[in-house]
């Protein structure tokens, strides 16, 4: 047929003649101009005998995924997606396959889809090292000598047009959810421990050292002995103000510093992101009094079920905060 085509036959006759479509007529012409007689040999169908990919090649792959983001492989991708992958085994081992294919690999080593976390480039893996290791162990240890109750802190505001979840909608048209165009927003502080332990302030207005002095009051208020609290470098945390408040307390509270760009470190996080997500993601406060009264709602409920603030201590990333703490608070 090819030989027909080459001799002048057009393609459109050739395919009338031999009883095959035009485009097979066209492929066949394409593959034997690119490769010659060879390129048009019957090829086996379906998935190879044996993988492509070699054990030692698979493992460097996983490896690579497992350590490296795609852009510092110099690929032009910022998550391993299925594409990414399949451009990283075309340039490091020159096998050219379908996404398909990459998919069952991935699935063979184990790897699933999941939502990443966000990481600042200035975070120190020394100091977060030293923290694990140097820092909070004496910490501990301090504590339950000194009988104190070790609580996790943190600040963070809280907006009206945030959403959470999803909702079902035909397929192709985007549910609409209609709400007031007025943004309006509140803020946060809260402070954990590991035996299910709850203490908040919801306020509006800038988190300033004033109010960060009145939620440490409220904080000592409710503690039944000695605090330890543990938060981030905010310039709040480490102001003048706080600092001449906390001189001649130290019978009562003492403060520690995460170190700087290290969210994943604090198990108050994870409230943070159950307060987000559940008390104020999935409705729609029409004012921000609304919204006030719905977040001191679920925190209140919260305080009451202890087994829900010690299930936030269970994230890898926080559970070395999770050890038995010897007091009672």
């Amino acid at each position: 047929m090819v030989k027909a085509v080459r001799g002048g036959l057009s393609q459109a006759e050739a395919a009338r003649l031999f009883g095959v479509s035009r485009y097979a007529v066209h492929l066949w012409v394409r593959r034997h101009r690119a490769g010659g007689p060879g390129a048009l040999r019957a090829r086996r169908r379906g998935r190879p005998p044996e993988p492509r990919l070699r054990p030692k090649e698979a493992r460097e792959a996983a490896r690579l995924i497992t350590d490296r983001c795609p852009d510092q492989l110099k690929l032009p991708f910022a998550l391993w997606t299925r594409e990414a992958v399949q451009r990283l085994l075309a340039e490091r081992f020159g096998l050219e396959l379908s996404v398909w294919t990459v998919g069952r690999y991935l699935r063979r080593w184990g790897f699933t889809p999941q939502k990443p976390l966000r990481r600042a480039y200035e975070q120190d893996p020394a100091a977060v090292a030293r923290w694990l290791k140097e820092t909070y162990p004496p910490i501990r240890g301090l504590a339950r000598r000194e009988g104190a109750a070790i609580y996790w802190g943190d600040e963070m505001g809280l907006r009206s047009d945030h959403q959470a979840g999803r909702s079902f909608s035909p397929r192709g048209r985007t549910p609409v959810i209609p709400g007031t165009g007025q943004r309006f927003g509140c803020s946060l502080l809260s402070a954990i421990t590991n035996r299910g332990k709850l203490s908040f302030m919801v306020f509006k207005g800038r988190f300033a050292a004033e109010v960060f002095l009145r939620f440490l009051r409220r904080l000592l208020r409710g503690a039944e002995g000695k605090v330890f609290l543990i938060v981030d470098r905010h310039p709040v945390h480490r102001s003048r103000k706080v600092e001449e408040w906390l001189e001649g307390r130290d019978s009562r509270i003492r403060l520690f510093f995460l170190p700087a760009y290290s969210p994943e470190l604090n198990p108050d996080e994870y409230l943070n992101q159950d307060v987000k997500s559940n008390a104020l993601g999935r409705r729609r406060p029409p004012d921000q009094a609304h919204m006030m009264r719905g977040v001191r709602a679920y925190l209140r409920s919260a305080q009451r079920r202890a087994v829900l603030i010690r299930n936030y201590f269970h994230h890898p990333s926080v559970r070395y905060a999770a050890a038995d703490q010897w007091s009672t608070i």
